[in-house]
């Protein structure tokens, strides 16, 4: 009498878990570790905007900050300037389809956050960003 023969499941090998600084990681940590970039492409979301919309939608960024972030966003393509000529003359930004495609991560980025990061009442609470305040801010 023959015996019937288990079928054994297919060896799945696991996962590698990065053992060092992913370069493609560590370039979107570098972009995001300057303060109030994900903020700004936020504001951009719905669509082209001027400077001072984009400040409004981003409370506390200084203008200086505004224009530097705006320019290294421009520089790495993620948002587009336009100058329309006037009178008056008017600047607006938009995301690029790199910037719109920032969306996606941003988005779940913002979930992780309301789950895990609580508004208020701990250390975690975002209410310090590195002893920074409310928002991150320019630094010295």
């Amino acid at each position: 009498m023959t015996t019937p023969q288990r079928s054994q499941p297919a060896h799945r090998p696991e996962p590698q878990q990065p053992t060092g600084p992913v370069p493609a990681l560590a370039r979107a940590f570098t972009l995001l570790g300057g303060g109030w970039t994900g903020l700004i492409l936020a504001a951009l979301a719905k669509g082209p905007i001027g400077f001072t919309q984009v400040r409004e939608r981003v409370p506390g960024i200084s203008d200086s900050m505004l224009v530097d972030r705006l320019q290294e966003l421009t520089t790495v393509d993620l948002v587009n300037r336009t100058v329309r000529p006037g009178p008056p003359t008017r600047t607006l930004y938009a995301l690029t389809p790199h910037g719109n495609a920032f969306l996606i991560p941003l988005a779940a980025l913002l979930v992780w956050a309301e789950e895990h990061l609580p508004a208020s009442g701990s250390p975690t609470s975002g209410a310090s960003w590195g002893g920074h305040g409310a928002h991150p801010e320019e630094t010295p």
